[in-house]
């Protein structure tokens, strides 16, 4: 559907798609300027595991852009020293080596170690038991580690993506790993659903239904399924945003006449205008230090991002290239603004430095229908919503959208994402 229909017409956001298993294959496109190159041994039993902890480490470590994947078969361990010499003559920077060892009572003995082939120098490692079932999460954590170590700022492969998916009448909100593997169902419904939120805290998730035959703003707790509608009145009530402190959400409402933006308690209490304006007004995003809150309107004329107080007040606009731009999204240091603008009949993503007066928006991606972008919680990628071969898929991209991934799917068709805060 075309993101202009679909960012003022709630109720006409439903979408064909079929259900999601996914496998792990995520197809990785595009070569970044500077990339450590960095080997990944294959771990000591990991065969046995089920899983393949090195696989995933790798996958996670060349999404993330900062890193090249040096090809190696060796099978090597954390308590062998490494042949600098040989490692060096692979191209390697760093290598990254452990072990997947069952222990007694069933579960696994995850053990890395990462070096600095360079220097020849340990750079430290973990040992973490764990279930089975957690070796995934487990392997993912090994990549934020080493992300981390290397780079010197948080990885995010260990965080949480929710979208939604439809298959015939049934309508799904899935959480799955920040690389789309291992979803789980969160909501099941016979209406669309739209607008997933993260709250900060990680726990639960915002989202509009339509199972009362309009839009209703609820709120769901991930790991319970318990979940309360915070805005149920008279006409609309759509895309919900989680202010910093998790103790309020922007949304929008039609209840006194037209789509105005309300401030509303994290249990629907105290519902508060936030600006008085004859315009459409949708798709709130705070800033993380909880000043600003940017925003789709088409108060002049076609629409374009705003910002304002985000305890309501003048708005000013941000974006001038282009005569419609929607769906903002914010970078965690408030310095970068995503969104997505249309150019003739193409729909594609972009980026704005909020930082440098006078910038001009880079444009990410060459595809004709993207939409709603997010940023991970480190600010260094973004997840969205594109078409590819006509199908709707998920894509990761870095800023400079010079290296892609798309997230793994089946045969479905995928849409509305959203990417969790740090922890889980």
């Amino acid at each position: 559907m075309p993101l202009d229909r679909r960012v003022f017409c709630a109720a006409t956001a439903a979408f064909l798609a079929a259900p999601v298993r996914a496998q792990f294959k995520v197809e990785i496109s595009g070569v970044g300027a500077t990339q450590l190159p960095i080997a990944i041994a294959r771990f000591r039993d990991e065969e046995r595991s089920g899983q393949s902890p090195s696989a995933i480490i790798r996958a996670d470590l060349e999404r993330s852009g900062a890193f090249r994947g040096v090809d190696n078969s060796a099978a090597l361990d954390q308590t062998s020293l490494p042949a600098w010499g040989e490692w060096r003559s692979r191209g390697a920077d760093a290598l990254v080596a452990g072990s997947a060892s069952r222990l007694a009572d069933g579960r696994f003995d995850l053990r890395f170690k990462l070096w600095d082939v360079v220097k020849g120098a340990d750079l430290g490692g973990q040992s973490d038991p764990v279930e089975a079932a957690e070796l995934r999460l487990a392997s993912h954590r090994i990549a934020d580690f080493v992300y981390e170590k290397l780079t010197g700022e948080k990885g995010v492969f260990s965080t949480r993506i929710a979208y939604v998916t439809r298959a015939g009448s049934r309508h799904t909100l899935r959480v799955s790993d920040a690389d789309g593997v291992n979803d789980q169902v969160a909501l099941n419904s016979g209406q669309p659903i739209i607008s997933p939120a993260w709250s900060p805290n990680g726990k639960e998730l915002a989202y509009v239904s339509f199972e009362k035959q309009k839009a209703v703003v609820f709120v769901h707790n991930v790991a319970t399924g318990e979940r309360r509608a915070i805005a149920d009145f008279r006409g609309s009530n759509s895309a919900p945003a989680w202010s910093p402190d998790g103790q309020s959400l922007a949304v929008t409402l039609s209840r006194d006449g037209g789509s105005q933006l309300f401030l509303i308690g994290k249990n629907g209490e105290n519902p508060r205008r936030l600006a008085s304006s004859q315009a459409i007004d949708t798709e709130a995003e705070f800033s993380l230090d909880g000043r600003w809150l940017y925003f789709t309107s088409d108060r002049g004329g076609g629409p374009q991002i705003y910002r304002m107080p985000a305890g309501g007040g003048n708005a000013e606009r941000v974006t001038f290239s282009g005569s419609y731009n929607v769906s903002p999204a914010l970078s965690p240091d408030g310095r970068t603004l995503a969104y997505v603008s249309r150019s003739g009949n193409a729909f594609r993503l972009q980026t704005l430095d909020l930082s440098a007066p006078g910038a001009q928006p880079a444009q990410l991606t060459d595809t004709a229908d993207d939409e709603h972008p997010s940023f991970a919680p480190n600010g260094r990628l973004l997840v969205y919503a594109t078409k590819v071969q006509g199908r709707s898929v998920l894509m990761t991209t870095t800023l400079d959208g010079k290296i892609k991934a798309r997230l793994p799917s089946a045969t479905a068709d995928l849409r509305e994402p959203v990417w969790g805060p740090f922890g889980r």
